[in-house]
């Protein structure tokens, strides 16, 4: 983060020359966004959370005392709230016993192998999941190599679109304008993140091979694309202190930026070039609760979720496998 507030100084021209320099943005900009709303824990003590420097925003909740442990892919860390809710009133003996993550699947996957062990600065802590959620073939390949149990369960579909500043400062209007050398970029990293290689998938679709080399490649190397280094929440903070004009992202994550108040908007992408994701979920193997979360994984499929997921633009899974 802190280079992030270099990266601000710099292009304001100020320098940041190894010097602390005074915020130069509205701090509301930074997560944890939701007012705590994302916060499931019953009895939260001392709140102390410092905007860009004592957040943790990918981490909910009591993990001492829960009942079931998600992690869930980044995707849609802003759904997660509303569908606690909904879930806990259906089943309010879980109240304030639900702890989640929402860190990009590759790194979710990688503190499992670490037997859910974890360290964010100088905090470590251990907490295994019961349910892992993440890309329909994600899942099904973690079922495959033992990580998780079958059944997996598909749930709902997203697709891709380009969030851009509310003003639209650099004029975008379609994927192919991501290869202009005047466009600042920031785009998922393929080392963690699903959601970049669906993205170069469109980009193939819309310009070829040239113009995914461009945007993932060539505009790397200049510096003009700035990979995400933890997931694509960190599109729209880019965005917002205008150190790129885009950056490809879910839809459902634009429309919620929309909807707090961010002046952030989106580009549509055709469906002729879009990327349909699935998401999926499955039981993890040897899991602690596998009751509560099986009753997760039927809660997903339930109306009362799809209510939720359909405000922030997802649509129903096509095929839905049963748990």
């Amino acid at each position: 983060m802190a280079a992030m507030a270099c990266g601000t100084a710099q292009a304001a021209g100020s320098g940041c020359q190894g010097r602390v320099q005074a915020p130069q943005y509205r701090g509301e900009i930074f997560p944890p966004w939701q007012g705590g709303a994302n916060n499931p824990a019953r009895d939260k003590g001392l709140e102390f959370t410092v905007p860009e420097i004592n957040d943790l925003p990918d981490f909910h909740g009591d993990f001492r005392n829960s009942r079931l442990v998600i992690f869930v892919g980044g995707n849609y860390f802003f759904a997660m709230a509303p569908l606690v809710h909904a879930f806990e009133a259906m089943h309010p003996d879980l109240r304030g016993e639900i702890y989640y993550e929402t860190l990009p699947p590759g790194i979710l996957e990688k503190q499992m192998q670490h037997d859910g062990t974890i360290t964010v600065g100088n905090m470590t802590w251990t907490v295994k999941p019961d349910v892992y959620a993440a890309g329909k073939l994600k899942v099904a390949a973690l079922i495959k190599n033992g990580m998780l149990d079958a059944p997996q369960v598909d749930y709902v579909t997203n697709d891709l679109a380009i969030m851009i500043p509310k003003s639209n400062p650099g004029h975008v209007t379609s994927l192919k304008d991501l290869g202009r050398p005047d466009i600042r970029l920031a785009m998922p990293n393929p080392a963690w993140e699903g959601v970049a290689h669906q993205i170069q998938l469109s980009l193939g679709k819309a310009g070829g091979p040239a113009l995914e080399k461009m945007v993932y490649e060539t505009k790397i190397r200049d510096g003009s694309t700035i990979l995400t280094h933890i997931h694509h929440r960190q599109t729209p903070l880019f965005l917002m202190q205008g150190l790129v004009e885009a950056g490809v992202t879910w839809k459902s994550e634009a429309i919620f930026q929309e909807q707090v108040g961010h002046p952030i908007s989106y580009v549509p992408i055709p469906a002729a070039e879009n990327t349909t994701a699935v998401y999926s979920a499955a039981v993890v193997k040897a899991a602690a609760h596998p009751k509560t979360g099986r009753l997760w994984l039927e809660f997903l499929q339930s109306p009362a979720a799809l209510k939720v997921f359909e405000h922030y633009g997802f649509k129903p899974a096509p095929v839905a496998e049963k748990p």
